[in-house]
């Protein structure tokens, strides 16, 4: 009993020191798991899912270095804001000299991240020319729940390439345990992306209308 007692402590003190040790380490791997960036290469349309004007920003920069053969703004109204979404990505991208027929929107009200990628959806399948491709601009923390959205709704025959903005353009930091903004992001990437498989992959009838009333985001 008494050498149960004492195999039970020291493993207590060797997972403690094991924690202690690879703090920094454990912290980023938790921040990582969220952010995936793929090597760019173009692509069809850039789709900039709503949000601050960096994205808008970085994504005109990937279109002028011919990245894509469109840009695509979706969100609708913003009430933080005091304007829709896809006029005020398109105002941007027209003083920054992107033609006005490469950009494309959508302002129909949307509640998140995946019924922005309905609006995209919806505009290809009403494009004359097919779209194979898709890049897709927002946080870096953003990026595990937007891919997964993406491959839910465009379906596996569409490529998918992830073109986070970098943390130097962005509120937020790679060490996201240090600042509490980006705190805040990861708590909530990782409430949203198990809300997320719920609504959108296990749930059924009445239940997955219940969810649907927490939509946002």
């Amino acid at each position: 009993m008494k050498r149960s007692t004492g195999v039970l402590f020291l493993s207590i003190i060797l997972f403690g020191a094991t924690g202690f040790f690879f703090k920094k380490q454990i912290l980023l791997a938790v921040g990582d798991f969220l952010i995936i960036e793929d090597r760019l290469q173009p692509v069809d349309v850039i789709h900039v899912i709503a949000g601050n004007d960096y994205r808008t920003e970085y994504a005109i920069r990937l279109y002028q270095q011919g990245f894509a053969k469109h840009l695509f703004f979706t969100g609708g109204w913003c009430n933080r804001h005091n304007y829709y979404h896809g006029a005020h990505g398109r105002d941007l991208a027209i003083q920054e000299g992107v033609p006005a027929e490469a950009i494309m929107i959508d302002d129909s009200t949307v509640t998140s991240t995946y019924s922005e990628v309905e609006r995209l959806k919806s505009w290809m399948d009403q494009n004359t020319s097919p779209v194979r491709s898709v890049m897709v601009v927002s946080d870096p923390f953003h990026m595990r729940r937007a891919q997964w959205t993406y491959h839910q709704v465009l379906g596996a025959d569409v490529g998918i390439l992830m073109a986070p903005v970098p943390f130097d353009q962005t509120p937020y930091v790679h060490a996201w345990w240090t600042d509490h903004a980006s705190q805040v992001y990861v708590r909530d990437e990782y409430k949203k992306f198990v809300y997320y498989v719920l609504r959108y992959q296990l749930a059924w009838g009445p239940i997955r209308d219940w969810l649907a009333s927490f939509d946002e985001g």
